[in-house]
């Protein structure tokens, strides 16, 4: 196997094509789905709110925030717990080793976020919706077994 050496500066990207691309795949066929009760986008931000029914929880907003160079985004999972904090991250930190494409962050308020970015250049529709698949299995998946940790019934 031979490595091509790395050019000397990042790919250029057309930050205009990405916002179309995002804004018209979102708005459009997402924004279209059953699942999907809403997307809505703030252009002073740059970031997109796409909020989605879930069998675990009522809904769950993904955000979508376009970068210079990435699509950063983000769920609100969990506000920070007022119990078992310890057992809750060792959950999560697990969870962490196995999952691809996002992982569980804690925010500068100390609540639980699934978190993840995507370089420019990799950017298609079909990353948006492996991005949103991810994240809605995600948080299906351990956002019942957080609950029972962080709020225990008494």
């Amino acid at each position: 196997m031979q490595l091509t050496p790395e050019p000397d500066h990042a790919p250029t990207v057309d930050l205009d094509a990405a916002h179309d691309l995002v804004a018209t795949h979102l708005e459009g066929p997402v924004a279209a789905e059953d699942y999907v009760q809403t997307v809505e986008y703030d252009p002073e931000l740059r970031r997109w709110y796409v909020r989605f029914t879930c069998d675990a929880r009522d809904a769950t907003t993904i955000y979508f925030d376009l970068h210079q160079r990435t699509l950063r985004y983000e769920v609100y999972f969990l506000p920070i717990p007022p119990a078992n904090l310890e057992a809750l991250y060792e959950l999560l930190l697990r969870a962490n080793h196995t999952m691809y494409g996002a992982r569980f962050s804690l925010g500068p308020d100390g609540d639980v976020y699934l978190v993840g970015r995507v370089a420019l250049e990799h950017l298609t529709t079909h990353e948006l919706d492996r991005i949103i698949g991810v994240l809605y299995e995600l948080t299906d998946r351990f956002f019942p077994p957080a609950v029972r940790l962080a709020y225990p019934r008494r």
